[in-house]
């Protein structure tokens, strides 16, 4: 069960089919497994209807489950899976361009001294001149801010640079 995962992640199936055994909490430990490590979704295999197994193994993650017994519902199953899984990624994709433009705005906020709607236009702006993403361009304010900032307790540096030498006048 330890290396569930990592196979999963590496062999990156479109989905992943766990049964549920002799043993119901291996198969949820299992599911727990792969939902974590892996980016496919999961459809559970019953033998027979069983609702609190179903309940946890929704709380660890499956997208969906069916009987064994039916394979023209596991055909189904499969594509209403994948279906439900790319529209999953696609908002959790939308929600992380979100934050990074949030996070974007918050640092031109406090170094340009604009409102939030004055950050948001400073980016559609730049990102209208330069062609590029709006979401690729906060990207890149959040990375320079990350890279600008200095390490705490030492002023002097920034990640993977010296540090700096005192002038001396001559």
């Amino acid at each position: 069960m330890a290396e569930v995962g990592a196979v999963t992640a590496r062999e990156r199936p479109d989905v992943a089919l766990v049964g549920l055994g002799l043993w119901s909490e291996h198969a949820l430990d299992l599911i727990g497994e792969i939902v974590r490590e892996a980016a496919c979704p999961v459809i559970a295999l019953l033998s027979a209807e069983d609702p609190a197994y179903v309940r946890q193994a929704a709380k660890r993650g499956i997208f969906a489950y069916i009987l064994n017994d039916d394979p023209q519902g596991l055909a189904s199953a499969i594509d209403i899976t994948l279906q439900r899984f790319a529209e999953y990624q696609s908002l959790q994709g939308a929600f992380g361009r979100r934050a990074a433009i949030e996070q974007a705005k918050g640092i031109l906020m406090a170094s340009q001294g604009v409102n939030a709607d004055g950050a948001f236009e400073l980016l559609r702006e730049h990102s209208q001149r330069t062609g590029r993403k709006l979401a690729e361009v906060a990207d890149s304010v959040v990375e320079s801010h990350l890279l600008l900032a200095a390490p705490p307790g030492d002023p002097g540096t920034r990640p993977g640079s010296r540090p700096r030498r005192k002038r001396t006048e001559p």
